[in-house]
């Protein structure tokens, strides 16, 4: 590292990423790499996703990342004894240098993200290097901090955007100097997104990266859980240590921006009869016999007026929007900005799910966040639930409130593309 990055670092100016000696799959053990490749473990639909990534490969990384146990002792042990028994048969095995690594993904859309995948120095919220805008769910934060201290790694990349200057920045000058190169692995998994990565070795463009980096902060676009687990981990273990860093894949969204879409919500054992009911006179009601596609339209439309929700689950889709503005004065919170109070996912979860449906946010026997809307409707057609189906929010208020310091209700926007898991690992260990 030269020694104008050495000192930005140093005085934590910025962003800290740092080389790290990749975990990857050895293509001649495997199937192919797209069989061993997951969406990230909170998008996977289960058990259906699981069962269907489980029997694309034996070696799937869903074996790591949502292993199936009876009990959740018993999860991470198998995770556990899973990753040593991979490594031992070379089925992953570490690069022989720490690189930064430069990932690509492209859709049949023309769709083009580029960003760097590397270890990143943790911070401290009131440092404000990294920003979350959602809350996260502490049963959650748990469950995957018993993970990672069973199997001691970083299994998969969060997603971290910042905001270059729209030009070619040392970092996206790298990048694309090296996307000009042989990737080491590339493959197009089933959602018809190609995959390419690279490793950057060089000690001096690893600086130019890192110098570049560290007059950035940067938004978490997607995995508010696993950082929340990196800081809970780090906090256990003195410094410094591996654990000082966690994997993160950083893009660029005034070179590369981002798709922002909405989480949906899946209401377990409640009929769209039932939720429907208790709205009477607090929302309007619209019944559409309309295919998905359009339903989502007229979602869209009703949403530039105000808050606004599909329910579905019944073979129909039910517009409701208009609440009732007494309703709302008297459910959400008046302390918080406008720009929070008026948020769809803050109407959702303080005025329908707390008051109005009296359904606990937080009990995955209640509600379950599903991220494709299609999934969402036909669960909720085959187990007689209710979906509720979420209009996205813009990625320019997600980022003034982030930098506010005001983070929004858990599960508020979906960013994407995300990147795969199962292409680079980080071994805390090695």
């Amino acid at each position: 590292m030269n020694s104008a990055g050495h000192s930005e670092a140093t005085e934590r100016r910025g962003l800290e990423l740092t080389p790290f000696r990749g975990l990857r799959y050895d293509p001649d053990r495997v199937g192919s790499l797209a069989a061993v490749t997951s969406p990230p473990y909170d998008v996977v639909v289960r058990p259906d996703g699981v069962l269907h990534l489980e029997s694309a490969d034996p070696h799937n990384i869903v074996r790591l990342i949502l292993p199936q146990a009876p009990t959740p002792g018993a999860r991470n042990e198998q995770a556990a004894k899973t990753l040593r028994r991979w490594l031992s048969e070379r089925v992953l095995a570490a690069d022989p240098r720490p690189g930064l690594y430069v990932y690509e993904q492209r859709d049949g859309d023309g769709m083009l993200q580029r960003g760097v995948i590397g270890a990143l120095r943790l911070s401290e919220p009131e440092e404000g290097l990294v920003l979350p805008h959602e809350d996260v769910m502490p049963h959650i934060v748990a469950d995957r901090a018993d993970l990672m201290r069973a199997t001691s790694a970083n299994l998969e990349p969060l997603l971290l955007t910042y905001r270059g200057n729209g030009s070619a920045t040392d970092t996206t000058a790298v990048i694309e100097r090296t996307a000009e190169h042989p990737p080491l692995l590339a493959t197009t998994t089933e959602d018809g997104f190609s995959h390419r990565l690279w490793s950057i070795t060089d000690p001096e463009e690893q600086a130019r990266i890192q110098s570049d980096l560290a007059r950035h902060q940067a938004l978490i676009a997607d995995g508010h859980h696993r950082w929340a687990t990196y800081l809970r981990l780090r906090a256990e273990h003195p410094s410094p240590s591996p654990w000082d860093h966690g994997l993160v894949l950083l893009v660029d969204t005034a070179r590369y921006p981002l798709r922002v879409r909405a989480i949906h919500r899946l209401l377990h054992g409640v009929p769209v009869a039932e939720a429907l009911k208790p709205l009477d006179g607090l929302f309007r009601i619209r019944h559409l016999e309309v295919p998905l596609a359009k339903a989502l339209g007229t979602l869209a439309d009703a949403a530039c007026a105000g808050n606004a929700f599909l329910l579905a689950g019944d073979g129909a889709f039910h517009l409701i929007d208009r609440p009732d503005p007494d309703l709302l004065a008297r459910t959400i919170p008046a302390d918080r900005p406008a720009a929070w109070r008026t948020l769809d996912a803050t109407v959702l979860h303080a005025t329908l799910l707390d008051h109005v449906w009296h359904i606990p946010e937080d009990s995955p026997a209640h509600v379950a966040y599903i991220h494709d809307t299609a999934a969402t409707v036909e669960k909720a057609e085959r187990d007689g639930g209710t979906a509720v189906l979420m209009h996205p929010v813009r990625e320019e208020v997600v980022r003034d409130l982030a930098r506010q310091g005001i983070t929004m209700p858990r599960k508020s926007t979906s960013f994407g593309p995300k990147p795969a898991s199962g292409l680079v690992l980080r071994a805390l260990d090695l």
